[in-house]
């Protein structure tokens, strides 16, 4: 039974081990990545590769799960798989060397090939893994031979106390080989530590451009958007006209936000154009900005969902840069790449129309684009689900055909084009929200970005629709406000909303999944009267 015990806990000081090996591993990995590459760390390019791979129904659930911390429950799971399988790797290591070591090895290799698939990758991205798997493989063997070591002294105490012989000093053997596992676990823990972290913060500090966007000054705009009175409705939990930065949904596949300085950022347009021409920042500035008001929606938004929101935004037509390169014919759509590797499936129609606004953003709300929506450039396309037509960190603009490239949701169950469905949300009161009874608003936004909403209409229980009143509209690319006075009762009531667009199209009834061009369904609620 002493055995038993006694080989449980040699098996758990393996496990220990092993994680420190794996700590170890990735620390080194981190400090080689700020001196040769920094988009060269392990942890993030194996979570890229994973959002790449993930089947779509676990991507719709991540969304709707975890929302815009999506990518942190997604880093705190590779966190946790590290754990565990680097303590695997350690109790392999004490039971069969080198088995441990080979399993170190293939977290190596495949770290490696993550990296160097990823979009931007730089000749000495591979180093980094390399000579973290190296590092981390060499203390996971002299963690190991030490653990055997002080194993090994304590089984040979064990016989000699059961032969009744009295070594001079039994304790000595036991407790020089248990000292020197520990002093060694504690110096390559602690050192993991603080060089993973370190290097993780001075390569985000080294990269991060934060300090240069605050300092950025964009030019005045040459037209602005004129907000008619009336557009903003003044009532207690309805949605701002726009959203503000901090409260803006985001989407997207980046693990980490990329911090790009404006002065190295650089446009390219190619493909099916008569010249191949380069932008920098100060290029697009020089052609001279303008104030749009649109909308945008995320094809992941469900029925009533909060992944919409409304912005003011300072750019310029897609139309005109794309003039710069001169399109050919045959050409009728425009992949846009992200420096993440990104890549967006635009209509070309949509992108020179000129009775649509579609953008190259470089402000948002009277400011610079934050980092996490797009800085120094993003598209900004009205009319169009984001995931075709709003790709941020922007890099290039590839003028194909659909039939020549696919973007990066096509193969992965999304449509190559996808117009917004047109839709209404209720916003106030909300879900689960007892109010009293008497007269209180019933409210919410509605939306049909390109087109405008013409009306929208609201159900109490099985009664008539009835009109609400609906705020003046800045344009048809920006969603509205909609209210109505409404005596409740005491009781539980349901309250259904529906919209009607400019076209007269009635907003559709039918429940539809967001796959593969968004959902669509008349949103529902139940309400509690106290």
């Amino acid at each position: 039974m002493a055995q038993r015990r006694s080989g449980k806990r040699f098996i758990a000081w393996a496990a220990l081990a092993g994680v420190i090996s794996g700590a170890v591993f990735l620390a080194v990995a981190e400090l080689f990545a700020l001196i040769f590459a920094r988009t060269a760390s392990p942890i993030l390019a194996v979570g890229g590769f994973v959002i790449d791979i993930v089947p779509q129904p676990f991507k719709e659930f991540a969304i709707a799960t975890f929302g815009e911390y999506d990518k942190i429950a997604l880093l705190a799971g590779l966190g946790l798989a590290v754990v565990i399988a680097s303590a695997i790797a350690g109790v392999l290591q004490l039971v069969k060397a080198p088995l441990g070591v080979i399993a170190l090895v293939i977290a190596g290799v495949l770290s490696t090939a993550a990296i160097v698939t990823r979009a931007g990758v730089t000749p000495l991205a591979f180093l980094p893994p390399v000579l973290g798997t190296i590092v981390g493989s060499l203390i996971l063997v002299l963690l190991v031979r030490r653990l055997r070591a002080w194993r090994a002294a304590a089984a040979a105490t064990a016989d000699d106390s059961a032969s009744g012989v009295v070594p001079e000093n039994p304790a000595a053997p036991k407790g020089i080989d248990r000292r020197r596992f520990f002093a060694l676990a504690a110096i390559a823990g602690v050192s993991a530590v603080v060089v993973g972290v370190a290097s993780r913060a001075v390569t985000m500090a080294v990269g991060s451009v934060e300090s240069i966007r605050n300092a950025l000054k964009l030019p005045a705009p040459k037209s602005t958007v004129t907000v008619p009175q009336g557009a903003e409705l003044d009532i207690k939990g309805l949605s701002e006209l726009f959203t503000p930065n901090k409260d803006f949904y985001r989407v997207d596949t980046a693990l980490t936000v990329p911090t790009i300085d404006p002065e190295t950022w650089r446009l390219v347009i190619d493909g099916m154009v008569d010249q191949r021409v380069e932008l920098s920042f100060q290029d697009i500035l020089d052609m001279g900005l303008d104030e749009y008001a649109i909308t945008l929606t995320c094809v992941s938004n469900e029925v009533g969902g909060e992944l919409v929101g409304n912005a003011m935004w300072l750019g310029v037509p897609l139309r005109d840069v794309l003039k710069k390169a001169g399109v050919k014919s045959g050409a009728d759509m425009v992949l846009s790449k992200s420096v993440d590797g990104y890549t967006a499936s635009t209509p070309l129609a949509a992108l020179i129309d000129d009775n649509l606004d579609a953008i190259l953003a470089v402000g948002m709300n009277g400011e610079p684009l934050p980092l996490e929506h797009g800085f120094p450039v993003r598209m900004v396309v009205p009319g169009l689900y984001g995931y075709v037509s709003a790709t941020k960190w922007l890099t290039e603009l590839k003028v194909t055909t659909f039939a020549d490239d696919e973007a990066y949701w096509t193969p992965r169950g999304y449509s190559a084009e996808a117009p917004i469905k047109f839709s209404s949300r209720l916003d106030t009161p909300s879900i689960g929200e007892a109010v009293p009874a008497g007269k209180i608003p019933i409210a919410g936004v509605a939306w049909a970005q390109s087109v405008g909403i013409e009306r929208v209409e609201v159900k109490i229980d099985e009664g008539d629709w009835m009109p609400a009143t609906m705020s003046t509209p800045i344009n048809d690319d920006t969603w509205v406000q909609w209210f109505m006075e409404w005596d409740a009762t005491p009781g539980t009531h349901y309250v259904a909303v529906r919209a009607v667009n400019k076209n007269g199209d009635l907003q559709i009834e039918e429940r539809a999944p967001i796959a593969p061009d968004g959902s669509t369904g008349w949103q529902r609620s139940l309400i509690r009267v106290t």
